[in-house]
């Protein structure tokens, strides 16, 4: 649960879809590919913050990393980091304040924010650098490719893509259409 009562759910599979989502019947909205350092997934951010408010439990909220390190030189290790917070199950306050401070995601910066969440700072600094966590936003990139992602934020609605403007009412209602 997040600051505003959403359940908030992180998939770790790397495919589209979700059955117990499915069967609960539920948009699946997923930010699919956003990467953390992008300042139009960071317009993203505000918009799904609003979304959620308004439509509660009856949404599903998974975040997938796709880090454009070509584009953003900290991209990645913002990712990182997120993944590294999860493990200690604060990825949501991780994320959230990665995406407040976007204009400071160096590895010092990272190592602050890990801090002001009360993270354990051995074991982030441990699972930060681990193969497995590295990993995990590897598949995340890996699964954005196969779902032929072209940029962040890509916005995926029951494991279709949503090609409209996020950044209006047309989301919101497109959303609400499956309710």
């Amino acid at each position: 649960m997040d600051q505003i009562g959403v359940k908030m759910v992180e998939i770790v599979s790397s495919h589209l879809g979700n059955l117990e989502l499915q069967t609960e019947a539920r948009p699946f909205l997923n930010e699919l590919r956003a990467e953390l350092g992008c300042p139009y997934c960071g317009q993203a951010y505000g918009v799904v913050k609003q979304i959620l408010k308004e439509l509660g439990n009856k949404l599903a909220f998974v975040f997938r990393n796709y880090p454009l390190q070509q584009l953003h030189l900290y991209a990645l290790h913002a990712a990182i980091a997120a993944e590294a917070a999860n493990l200690q199950r604060k990825f949501w306050e991780m994320h959230d304040i990665i995406f407040e401070n976007q204009r400071h995601l160096d590895d010092a910066s990272l190592l602050k924010y890990a801090k002001e969440i009360d993270l354990n700072i051995t074991q982030f600094e441990k699972d930060f650098s681990s193969k497995a966590t590295i990993e995990k936003v590897e598949e995340d990139i890996n699964s954005g490719n196969k779902a032929k992602v072209q940029g962040t934020p890509s916005f995926f609605v029951n494991g279709k893509f949503f090609d409209g403007d996020w950044g209006d009412s047309e989301f919101l209602e497109y959303l609400e259409s499956f309710l």
